[in-house]
């Protein structure tokens, strides 16, 4: 049992060496461009994770949300009523593109929903932009992508983070981003005849 111990001890204290290492190698800093993509459920949710992070460090943020429409959410409703003064919230669309059935519509809405989020991303008091389900938007060519990611590379403060959210990202912005992670759906409670629900889903 001693033996094991002490190899355990061993084992992990090479670990620790072979870490710190790595981590003494790691010193820059800079605004990333975060993706958040795939069919699984959770790329709001890690999104607006990392919103609350900001606002838990006092660093301003916001969010413009694409497609969605006016329903109400958690997320919207905890940051309109108790942190305003740090995080702006934009909800900039009607409803899903099989809600509102009007493209011309979709794609007014999804520009000027661009123009809110430039505005934003330009202001360097901004730490962290969320554009929620702006690759929604891109896929259905609501948005040039190649402008949206010219003027990330060019317009967008050096230390601010933009995230980016929803099913298919282009594969121009996942050569273009920092961070990819890919939601993958597993199992889900809507196929076995689960509603969406307030605290999961909303």
């Amino acid at each position: 049992m001693t033996e094991d111990l002490d190899r355990h001890a061993q084992k992990m204290a090479k670990k620790k060496a072979a870490r710190e290492k790595i981590m003494a190698t790691k010193t820059e800093e800079k605004g990333l461009i975060i993706v958040h993509t795939g069919k699984g459920k959770g790329k709001s949710t890690a999104a607006f994770g990392m919103i609350f992070r900001c606002i838990a460090h006092g660093f301003p943020c916001a969010v413009v949300q694409f497609i969605k429409g006016g329903m109400a959410t958690g997320e919207r409703d905890l940051i309109e009523r108790h942190f305003s003064d740090i995080c702006q919230f934009h909800t900039m669309g009607e409803g899903f593109t099989w809600e509102t059935q009007n493209r011309e519509r979709d794609i007014a809405m999804a520009q000027a929903a661009w123009e809110k989020a430039k505005e934003l991303i330009r202001d360097p008091a901004n730490r962290m932009v969320l554009l929620d389900e702006i690759n929604i938007a891109l896929r259905y060519d609501y948005l040039d992508t190649a402008e949206v990611l010219r003027f990330l590379a060019e317009e967008k403060p050096p230390m601010t983070h933009v995230v980016l959210t929803g099913r298919n990202a282009k594969p121009e912005l996942i050569e273009a981003a920092d961070l990819v992670t890919e939601m993958e759906l597993v199992k889900h409670p809507f196929r076995s005849g689960v509603k969406a629900q307030p605290g999961v889903e909303f």
